[in-house]
């Protein structure tokens, strides 16, 4: 019990100082204009569900996974309201679950993937939300879509009538130093301003969904309004 209150007494304060970091970040951006709220994705891959209960109970609106195995077990156990992100990669074999358990999957990043989960939301009489995926600095490590084909995956994934578009996901190089990922944040943060301008079927641009722990603040600064955090709030995960 004493382990369980030192968590949450944790995770209160770390909450509180991402928090104002968003505020601070968003004071220094200097594109004022546009969206001015941060949906801020609490990341508990390699959590347990104690630990994503604590942190629902301290506000947290919008919890992110990666791993459809992992979250299907917390979910099921898990007793609390809260907007289910994935965003890790998404195998195909795995999209019949994915479309059953999340609210927004970040992760398209081809059009045969787009199809798969269309057919699986159409199954369920759902329409999905879904972000895509933009590998803009080209790592091989990475998945996501290269710039010279995301036009032609938005009209894909726009014409498919059991998914709804809203935006773009972006994981930047995990550089040492994060000023370094500020060009790639800007230019996704103008990508991103182009398709919102774009005459879409039945997308709702929405989100630009860029920056995690080490970058996040250079992220918001350069445009992103959804950031996925994990290590900042709960520490480093336990991989046991």
């Amino acid at each position: 019990m004493k382990e369980g209150l030192m968590l949450l007494t944790d995770i209160k304060f770390n909450l509180q100082k991402v928090r104002e970091e968003i505020i601070h970040s968003l004071e220094k951006r200097r594109k004022m204009m546009y969206e001015q709220k941060v949906t801020l994705i609490a990341v508990t891959k390699n959590h347990d569900v104690e630990t994503m209960q604590e942190a629902i109970d301290l506000g947290i609106s919008e919890i992110g996974e990666n791993r459809i195995q992992e979250a299907a077990e917390k979910f099921a156990v898990l007793d609390r309201q809260v907007k289910k992100h994935l965003i890790g990669h998404l195998q195909t074999n795995k999209v019949k679950q994915a479309v059953k358990m999340f609210d927004m999957i970040h992760s398209i990043d081809s059009e045969h993937l787009a199809e798969s989960v269309n057919n699986a939301a159409r199954n369920i009489d759902k329409v999905q939300d879904v972000l895509i995926q933009v590998n803009l600095a080209k790592e091989e490590s990475k998945s996501g879509i290269e710039l010279e084909e995301l036009d032609k995956l938005i009209d894909k994934v726009d014409n498919l009538e059991n998914l709804k578009l809203c935006g773009l996901m972006m994981i930047a190089p995990n550089y040492e130093d994060v000023e370094m990922c500020r060009p790639l944040f800007s230019q996704m943060y103008e990508i991103f301003q182009n398709l919102k301008k774009r005459k879409l079927n039945r997308a709702d641009i929405k989100y630009l969904s860029m920056g995690m722990t080490h970058d996040y603040k250079v992220a918001i600064e350069e445009g992103a309004n959804m950031i996925r955090v994990g290590t900042a709030l709960f520490g480093q995960r336990n991989y046991n």
